[in-house]
């Protein structure tokens, strides 16, 4: 079940009311992502962030707009300067980070809030099968984003060897993770 303004939870709220709740809905999302960039996990081949997860649990949860809004939210923040980023300030901030080797995966975070939270809408994170195919829908956007914005740099190859190979085993684990955490957000919302 997703939260909307129709939800229970909006229920008997004024309209100020509801868009406080969408505003702090946004900031909290925002600040999940940013803390879900930092958090690594010690993974073979590389050390697994959270990130793709967070940003697909989000958008299946709020829906397309709201979930898409919180995603496009944190890229603005990054965008300003803010340490938001996966590996700030080490690889640059801002606009500089954005144009470098993972601005891909980033509008690859906008698009896959989307569609994931467009389809969730519709009833696809409403049991844990659908809710996987979901999560394994929108990492494939990701990936597939961040490679081709990868491939302008270093050419295709290297933009799979480097920027999705080494993330197939990881994503594995957190498209699991991820449709047992929205199916249990689901059933926790739904019997608010």
């Amino acid at each position: 079940m997703m939260l909307t303004l129709s939800h229970p939870w909006a229920a008997g709220r004024s309209q100020v009311e509801k868009m406080a709740l969408v505003a702090a809905a946004a900031l909290l999302g925002s600040l999940l992502l940013a803390v879900s960039a930092r958090l690594q996990v010690p993974f073979w081949p590389v050390p697994m962030t959270m990130q793709t997860m967070a940003v697909l649990v989000i958008a299946m949860t709020l829906g397309a707009r709201l979930g898409c809004t919180v995603v496009v939210l944190y890229v603005v923040e990054g965008m300003l300067g803010l340490p938001v980023f996966a590996n700030t300030p080490e690889r640059g901030v801002g606009l500089a980070y954005l144009l470098g080797p993972t601005g891909g995966y980033l509008l690859g975070f906008i698009v896959a809030a989307y569609i994931a939270g467009r389809l969730a809408e519709h009833g696809f994170g409403a049991g844990l099968l659908r809710a996987i195919m979901v999560q394994m829908l929108g990492t494939a956007v990701i990936l597939t984003c961040g490679a081709a914005w990868l491939a302008t740099l270093v050419g295709i190859e290297k933009a799979f060897a480097l920027g999705v190979a080494p993330f197939l085993l990881s994503s594995l684990v957190k498209i699991g993770l991820g449709g047992l955490l929205v199916v249990a957000i689901g059933r926790v919302f739904g019997r608010a």
